[in-house]
């Protein structure tokens, strides 16, 4: 499918989303059940009907997973160095490194890897994007505990071992991965009850997304935002790219990966700010700079991966 084709439609329905709460058609008190039912029930299923259905050949691509962990790793490096290099306070030093390397893979990049790709890119993005979660949820709690003026700057493990455990889209893609592995015949009531739940899941993020945008938050916050969308957007992915083609990846196992890299940040990042006494503020500015400034640059990304 042509870039455009994919970006436009996706970007449309997260601006209708913006639009439509405005005018009260989702209130604030619809948002809070409408993304658990997301994250927690739609998502899940979705994933794991899309890894149960493939075969190990299909899905698993150890050279990627371990090039995608690299690039994400070295992203989290360059933020940190970032905030030691611009002397940036310690109260913002952890929620600027989670938003410049956290990204929505649930939510935002498994979209594009759908609607661009189809079902064979959602199912390398989806396994992808479950060793990418648990390496961002430890980063980003390492990052905002090392930085926190309230807490012991050791890592907590329990913290991180409830963030790994307890991430539904996690679960779903180990989930998927037996189911698979064992090959069993998935019931046809089951399998489309999974179809049926699983249309729901993709629209729905995107019009919670476009609900959360708050353009007065990413003016209030500008430099610093700006600084975390380059590192989110453009670097991270950057990195990614350059291990892809320097070590002769071809352009169908990376592209899901790919992908994942350049979503903006994580919606998340926000509560997990708030969790460990980071700046909620600074994070939600970066959530809706990173989205909207990625209309431009998946185009970008989608495009360098085409040539």
């Amino acid at each position: 499918m042509p870039i455009w084709g994919t970006i436009i439609p996706i970007f449309i329905i997260v601006l209708l989303g913006w639009g439509v709460h405005r005018r009260g058609f989702l209130p604030a008190e619809f948002m809070g059940p409408a993304n658990r039912l997301v994250f927690y029930v739609a998502i899940p299923a979705m994933i794991f009907q899309s890894i149960a259905k493939s075969t190990l050949r299909e899905w698993f691509n150890p050279r990627v997973i371990i090039l995608t962990l690299s690039a994400a790793l070295l992203a989290y490096g360059a933020s940190w160095l970032a905030c030691r290099v611009t002397r940036m306070r310690r109260s913002l030093s952890g929620t600027f490194i989670q938003s410049a390397g956290h990204g929505n893979l649930g939510y935002f990049g498994l979209a594009v890897a759908y609607y661009y790709l189809g079902n064979a890119g959602l199912v390398h993005a989806s396994v992808i994007a479950g060793f990418l979660m648990i390496l961002q949820n430890v980063l980003s709690i390492l990052a905002l505990q090392s930085f926190s003026t309230q807490s012991a700057a050791v890592p907590d493990a329990r913290l991180i071992g409830g963030r790994v455990l307890g991430n539904p889209v996690i679960l779903a893609v180990l989930a998927g991965m037996l189911f698979s592995m064992s090959a069993l015949p998935m019931p046809l009531i089951v399998e489309r009850s999974l179809t049926i739940l699983s249309g729901l899941a993709l629209p729905t993020a995107l019009l919670v997304i476009g609900a959360s945008l708050s353009f007065q938050r990413m003016k209030a916050q500008g430099l610093i935002v700006t600084g975390a969308t380059v590192i989110k957007l453009l670097v991270l992915p950057g990195i990614g790219w350059l291990l892809f083609q320097g070590l002769g990846v071809q352009r169908s196992e990376f592209l899901p990966a790919l992908i994942l890299l350049a979503s903006p940040t994580a919606t998340v990042s926000f509560v997990m700010a708030r969790e460990m006494q980071g700046d909620g503020d600074l994070a939600a500015a970066a959530i809706s700079a990173s989205t909207l400034a990625s209309a431009l640059t998946y185009v970008f990304w989608l495009q360098m991966a085409a040539w």
